[in-house]
């Protein structure tokens, strides 16, 4: 009795674990057909289905007059599916001849076993016509876009370029990459169990959409003006390197931004010689008959990270990636903040015997015999250390700090580019009566050339921020209007009353002052110069500097030259100040703002 029981029990218990398995099968069941479905059905045609990606045509940067700086090329990207090749040999032969590859890359991929290899992307469409043409079984050639720079090095620091996967890397290919990607299409075809296609299935395809054009304020001629002077002083002062902003003060569009030497956006990753030399040289500075050569033996010699920091220094745009000692162009900064709390008026006296004792430092003047009396226009007009150094005393740490920080020179711009660097300043609680001295007239602290130009602009144009920028415009690829690209509208910073009392005193630095050689027949242009020594001081390496805008009374066009390191006579009135007057005697006709006819009277009188 008690075996009958027993049996009778593990029955039982077989039953319901029987019961219990097939209810759990049942609810498993349950949930792959009603709520998995749709995922394990796709994942049966995935192993049918071969899938090829089309990339997307990436959208075209246009410039102010509709110029196309970056646009695409038709190109093609080689592969093999190695279950469908019938005579892998006649494959290797012809890949090797026609792609110029060695025997042994092709063969290494032809054999290998995978469901698509790619052989070679970027392949001139030409080449892939060919190869399509042969019909080789296995080979397949897709059509892809290459991206195309039709000016080559112009603006090469702005534009930037893309990688091998069409995606944005510096510049604004980077910064608009959203705008410019565009959404890419796929190739399906259907396959056996073996992997190979079933040519009676035929093919679908989900067609790509292409990405948007981007329309900016940079105007191709301003830039191509610009690059030319740019080059044009590089190389008569042997200057490490030269920056050149053009802008509308009014609104912030940068019209030109030059940071020579440029490179070649259609192949981005050949080093400058001269860029290369610096990496790794290990011997004396070659001559200049001996620098190519020397570049490239270098660029040999190179590890890869030391390849990598040559590409980065190239690709580097000085103009907002890097800061400096402004020097006396911060003077105009120092101006505004005085003439605004009403520490200094126009004709303020001052006296300057060739240095100010400010604590236990006796800081000299650029006029190591100094500038006699003078009253305050007269001491901008002589770009004189000593009377801007008396005008930040008399504003105080405090106060000059305030107007530092109301003038944005604290916050980065909010340029459309990448990688903006910030101001270098002394914390207000760091700041004595010496390290204001020294501020008052541009040194111990540093900004970049975007930080500056920007600041200016505000400050001449009536006392609004404005946030500088190269987005204009988004359209598709017929032409349409799809958004204005917007910007944060700027704060007053400075009284209209002290922004024209600025432009006065900054007009008689270029008509009888430093800036004397930026004056432009027929046109009313303002101005400040500077010559800032570098740290280490004891090096002797300077950076000459001028900034102008014109016409003075009403600024349309702003510009900054920057030349770093120039050989011989440094001073910024002697060769930067001539640079800004060579472009604006080619671009104020241009953007026809035409001659003052009295001040054209003016002239002629003055030269009998």
């Amino acid at each position: 009795m008690r075996l009958k029981t027993f049996h009778r029990k593990k029955v039982v218990t077989v039953f319901l674990v029987c019961m219990l398995a097939l209810v759990f099968l049942a609810g498993r069941l349950m949930k792959l057909m009603l709520f998995e479905s749709e995922y394990y059905a796709k994942k049966a045609q995935d192993l049918h289905e071969r899938e090829r990606d089309i990339k997307a045509a990436r959208g075209r940067i246009l410039d102010a007059c509709g110029n196309v700086l970056a646009t695409n090329q038709t190109v093609c990207t080689i592969s093999v599916i190695h279950s469908q090749i019938e005579d892998p040999e006649a494959v290797i032969r012809a890949l090797t001849e026609e792609l110029g590859l060695s025997e042994e890359t092709v063969r290494k991929r032809v054999e290998k076993r995978s469901s698509i290899e790619r052989i070679e992307t970027n392949v001139d469409k030409e080449i892939g016509d060919r190869i399509r043409e042969m019909n080789l079984a296995g080979v397949k050639v897709d059509e892809d876009f290459k991206r195309w720079y039709p000016y080559g090095t112009l603006a090469s620091k702005v534009l930037g370029f893309t990688g091998g996967d069409n995606q944005g890397i510096v510049g604004l290919e980077v910064k608009y990459e959203d705008i410019l990607k565009g959404s890419d299409g796929k190739i399906l075809t259907l396959t056996d169990a073996r992997g190979v296609e079933l040519p009676e299935a035929g093919e679908s395809r989900l067609e790509p959409i292409a990405g948007n054009d981007l329309c900016i304020s940079l105007d191709a001629n301003i830039q191509k003006f610009a690059e030319q002077a740019a080059e044009k002083v590089m190389e008569k002062k042997s200057a490490d390197r030269v920056s050149i902003i053009i802008m509308r003060p009014s609104n912030g569009e940068i019209l030109a931004m030059v940071d020579v030497p440029e490179f070649d956006l259609n192949n981005p990753f050949e080093l400058n010689s001269v860029d290369a030399a610096a990496d790794t040289a290990t011997q004396a500075e070659s001559d200049a008959g001996q620098e190519e050569s020397a570049g490239t033996d270098a660029a040999e010699a190179m590890t890869d990270a030391e390849r990598q920091d040559a590409w980065n220094r190239m690709w580097r745009n000085g103009c907002i990636n890097d800061t400096y000692e402004p020097g006396s162009t911060f003077k105009i900064i120092t101006a505004s903040a005085g003439l605004e709390e009403g520490v200094v008026s126009l004709t303020d006296q001052f006296s300057c015997p060739g240095y100010k004792i400010v604590e236990d430092r006796k800081i000299r003047c650029h006029k190591v015999v100094g500038h006699g009396s003078e009253n305050f226009v007269q001491g901008a007009q002589n770009s004189c250390n000593p009377v801007f150094i008396e005008v930040g005393l008399r504003l105080g740490v405090e106060r000059y700090y305030h107007y530092f920080e109301q003038f944005g020179l604290l916050s980065k711009t909010g340029i459309d580019l990448p990688g903006e660097a910030a101001t270098i300043m002394h914390k207000m609680e760091n700041m004595g009566q010496v390290e204001l001295a020294t501020v008052a007239f541009g040194q111990s602290f540093q900004i970049t050339p975007i930080q500056l130009i920007t600041t200016v602009s505000s400050l001449i144009n009536g006392g609004r921020r404005i946030t500088p920028h190269f987005g204009v415009e988004v359209r598709d690829n017929e032409g349409t209007l799809l958004k204005v690209l917007e910007y944060p509208e700027g704060e007053q910073i400075l009284s209209e009353e002290t922004s024209e009392k600025l432009r006065y005193v900054l007009e008689q630095v270029v008509d009888g002052g430093s800036g004397k050689n930026a004056y432009l027949e027929g046109y009313h242009v303002g101005g400040k110069t500077a010559t800032s020594e570098t740290l280490p001081r004891s090096a002797n390496k300077y950076i000459s500097s001028f900034i102008g805008f014109a016409p003075a009374d009403d600024p349309q066009v702003i510009g900054l030259c920057v030349i770093h390191n120039p050989q011989g006579v440094y001073y910024g009135g002697t060769i930067a100040a001539p640079v800004i007057r060579e472009i604006f005697s080619n671009i104020l006709p241009y953007l026809e703002i035409e001659k003052d006819e009295m001040r054209e009277i003016q002239d002629v009188t003055s030269d009998h």
